[in-house]
């Protein structure tokens, strides 16, 4: 049993309608690679039946894309930015601009932020050029490149890679009461490690929504990234759908964190999944 405290996030999951196709993209549009492909009991997520497991990299972060035979509803077409089930990735680029031209050469996906690419935030908030957009199946995801005199340790030393994305940084989730969300991410070991108040001109543009005001609160492990953010928006107000409209382990909206070490799968107070994986290493 790993203590809470020692726990990393070793991926993200994502449940997809066809895996093997939206690999195709992350990797064509997006510089993912892919790591394998596996048949398991979808037991595992709490399905029946079986999925089937696409692993995909991006640097030395990892994600899976999940199909389950018996699939289930498709991402609604209508949930936004500010909506409780939203949880994105964040993936860093080295060259923001090279990314967004790849981004901009793939079919299928469709943009969450205006404008015709990244965003420069202000300084307050960081001073992050970004840019959210979905995946052609719906899930939501932002290329995020920091400035060259601050970005983070991990990020500081531009890892080496093919294109100009160079791994993920975190993800970002919608959170409906922050408070609540810090006391159950505390439960499994996540410490807040800053935050930012976020509002203006740039955020609505990049949030693709009106007057934006949104609590940013960073959730960090001891170990390298990925790490969560929690978005606490309070223009607009957060959508909560009611407990039965949460999504099931078959929707393509559901996303799941994936933590070191052996634990009972739970959810946060927004319906966010927490998995674990206790395979050595």
């Amino acid at each position: 049993m790993i203590a809470p405290a020692s726990r990393r996030i070793v991926r993200f999951s994502l449940t997809s309608a066809d895996p093997a196709s939206l690999s195709v993209f992350y990797r064509d549009a997006l510089g993912f690679v892919p790591l394998g492909t596996e048949r398991v009991p979808a037991a595992r997520y709490g399905a029946a039946g079986h999925a089937s497991v696409h692993q995909l990299g991006l640097g030395a972060q990892e994600i899976e894309l999940v199909g389950f035979e018996q699939p289930g509803r498709p991402y609604p077409a209508h949930r936004t930015s500010h909506d409780s089930w939203f949880q994105h990735l964040a993936l860093v680029a080295r060259d923001i601009d090279a990314a967004y031209a790849r981004l901009s050469g793939a079919a299928g996906w469709r943009p969450i932020s205006r404008g015709d690419g990244p965003v420069v935030l202000p300084a307050s908030s960081g001073g992050v050029s970004a840019f959210k957009f979905r995946d052609p199946e719906g899930h939501p995801l932002e290329l995020l490149a920091f400035p060259a005199d601050r970005a983070p340790p991990p990020w500081s030393g531009l890892p080496r890679a093919d294109g100009p994305l160079i791994g993920i940084d975190h993800s970002a989730i919608v959170a409906a009461d922050v408070q609540a969300s810090l006391a159950f991410y505390a439960r499994h070991g996540f410490e807040p490690s800053g935050g930012s108040e976020n509002a203006g001109p740039a955020q609505e543009t990049l949030d693709g929504a009106d007057g934006v005001t949104v609590s940013v609160r960073a959730l960090s492990r001891p170990a390298a990234p990925p790490h969560l953010e929690l978005l606490g928006y309070r223009i607009p107000s957060v959508r909560r759908g009611c407990d039965a409209d949460r999504p099931a382990p078959q929707d393509v909206a559901c996303s799941r964190t994936i933590l070191s070490g052996s634990g009972t799968p739970s959810h946060d107070p927004d319906g966010h999944a927490i998995l674990f994986d206790a395979t050595p290493g």
